[in-house]
């Protein structure tokens, strides 16, 4: 007697499968929430009288952080095996590695005119 309702459960239209999907929804709701809680911070911040350094040291973390949620959330790294993230990351790296060598390639030095 338990052996249909066990096949029932299993078979992925069961109760619990929506569920499931209703939770992942309400992650990304309150996820979308904080980030935009975290934007607003990060507006706020931008006209607070403080040093820069120390309103760019907190721009760059607030930005770190919704770059983590985005990715492993929106991006589904969260679910993804681990394999896929670390080649996420290593493209990552590849491309910041790329950008800072062409930034230091064409700074605003390189583009001064010789001297005659």
């Amino acid at each position: 007697m338990s052996a249909p309702s066990h096949a029932a459960a299993t078979d992925g239209h069961g109760h619990d499968d929506h569920g499931h999907e209703s939770s992942k929804f309400q992650i990304y709701v309150q996820i979308a929430m904080l980030l935009a809680v975290i934007t607003g911070i990060e507006i706020v911040c931008v006209y607070l009288p403080f040093n820069k350094w120390i309103i760019v040291t907190t721009l760059v973390v607030f930005s770190t952080v919704k770059f983590m949620f985005v990715i492993f959330y929106f991006m589904h790294l969260r679910w993804d095996k681990l394999f896929c993230t670390i080649l996420f990351f290593i493209g990552l790296v590849l491309a910041s590695g790329t950008m800072a060598a062409l930034l230091a390639l064409f700074s605003a030095e390189a583009s001064l005119p010789l001297p005659t």
